[in-house]
């Protein structure tokens, strides 16, 4: 892809409400400014007018994947919407087990060819030969190992990039060699090929640390944080008992393990305490047997994947959700929770950043757990009117995020891409 003239990274406005014209004429700048209802145009008007009547999308996994995370939700959320706009979407994935090769969700088509790696080759190969990408706008999202669609595409096309992998690899790829391979391939081999691509992340934090560790121009990458369904809203009564809630993949980079420590711990300071790991994982056995070993079965479970109407209960009925991942782009659990008005005790990383509001809608706790992850969910669960406050501030940071937004400014990239190839041309 061709460079684009520079230009100072924009961030995606999640409300607009108005905009504001000042009188400039001579004589007239004393005139207070006159505030006019800013009406944006439908999507559907933003895609025929950029032309994109048919897009790509390219991902590792679709929402139907038995390891399906926030990367997927957000995806989904993404074409659905341009879906209902008009456009033709069609997202090209690996194969999902249990799931055909072809099929619709939500409006858009979708496409499971392929093992889990093999996809990245595969779909390379099919762009090369004008079959993937063929469409009028292609979104490649790149989710630690990435298809490399600049040296492919012939469309416009933009680059999800949630956040940087980094520790992952040697945290799930075994032997040890594999894990440098896809350290080489993200840290060396892909940010040169990358460098001109117009790139989305979801928080300002993973934008600075996709600029600090993988050396992208920081005025190539956009961000567009994600939305919150409508549905998540506060309602019903708290649990009677303190209540601790994570909701996420079962995998080494959510570091459960250190979160079972910690609830052990607290339980000393909380008889009461009751706590729910939900979601599902290879690490399931493990965290079982740690579960076990600290005769916690009684009042820690891990009931699995749960469906929407369970986990929307959850987040009402918790008194804290509670985050020790190693990386995030952002943390979709989080703001659904606080959405819930539900507050938050979460890593101090980049992606938690933005989705908890430090202090007004929760805590964020340095290192690996311990003493201080015990010390900060303790505060929460004991101070009710400590409680309540970051309650309502969850509530209000959460107010700020719509699946709308999200899906209006990343259409806008596209087209802003879109515009560029015609000029250009």
């Amino acid at each position: 892809m061709a460079l684009t003239p520079r230009r100072a990274p924009r961030q995606t406005p999640i409300v607009t409400d108005t905009e504001i014209h000042t009188d400039v004429r001579p004589g007239a700048a004393e005139a207070p400014p006159v505030v006019v209802p800013a009406v944006a145009p439908p999507l559907a008007d933003m895609a025929a007018a950029a032309g994109l009547e048919r897009v790509h999308m390219i991902a590792w996994r679709d929402l139907d994947d038995p390891e399906a995370g926030g990367s997927e939700v957000h995806a989904a959320h993404i074409a659905s919407a341009w879906a209902a706009a008009g456009i033709d979407v069609t997202m090209r994935t690996s194969a999902a087990a249990g799931h055909p090769m072809f099929g619709t969700r939500d409006g858009y088509r979708t496409v499971r060819k392929s093992g889990r790696y093999s996809v990245f080759p595969r779909t390379a190969v099919s762009g090369a030969l004008g079959r993937t990408g063929s469409g009028d706008g292609l979104v490649e999202i790149w989710n630690g190992m990435p298809f490399f669609s600049p040296l492919w595409s012939r469309c416009p096309t933009i680059v999800l990039l949630h956040h940087v992998h980094a520790e992952m690899w040697r945290m799930v790829l075994k032997p040890a060699a594999l894990a440098r391979v896809g350290e080489f391939i993200e840290f060396k081999l892909a940010p040169p090929v990358y460098r001109r691509s117009h790139i989305l992340t979801l928080s300002s934090s993973s934008r600075a640390e996709i600029v600090e560790l993988l050396r992208i121009p920081a005025d190539r990458i956009e961000v567009v944080p994600p939305g919150i369904s409508p549905s998540f809203s506060p309602g019903g009564a708290r649990s009677p008992h303190p209540l601790v809630l994570a909701v996420g993949r079962l995998v080494p980079v959510k570091r459960f393990h250190l979160l079972v420590s910690a609830l052990v711990a607290l339980k000393e300071r909380h008889p009461a305490l009751e706590a729910v790991i939900a979601g599902e994982g290879y690490e399931r056995p493990a965290l079982e047997a740690q579960v076990r070993a600290a005769g916690a079965q009684d009042w820690l479970r891990l009931p699995g994947r749960i469906d929407d109407a369970d986990l929307l209960s959850l987040y009402r009925r918790a008194w804290v959700l509670a985050s020790t991942s190693l990386r995030e782009g952002w943390g979709m659990t989080i703001t659904e929770a606080a959405a819930c008005g539900t507050p938050a005790v979460v890593s101090d990383i980049a992606g938690h950043h933005d989705a908890v509001d430090p202090g007004r809608s929760g805590l964020l706790v340095a290192g690996d757990g311990g003493a201080p992850l015990v010390d900060a969910l303790d505060r929460v669960l004991a101070d009710d009117r400590l409680r309540a406050r970051l309650g309502k501030g969850a509530i209000e940071h959460a107010s700020r995020f719509t699946w709308e937004a999200s899906a209006r400014g990343t259409l806008e990239a596209l087209c802003a891409e879109a515009q560029r190839r015609r000029t250009r041309g």
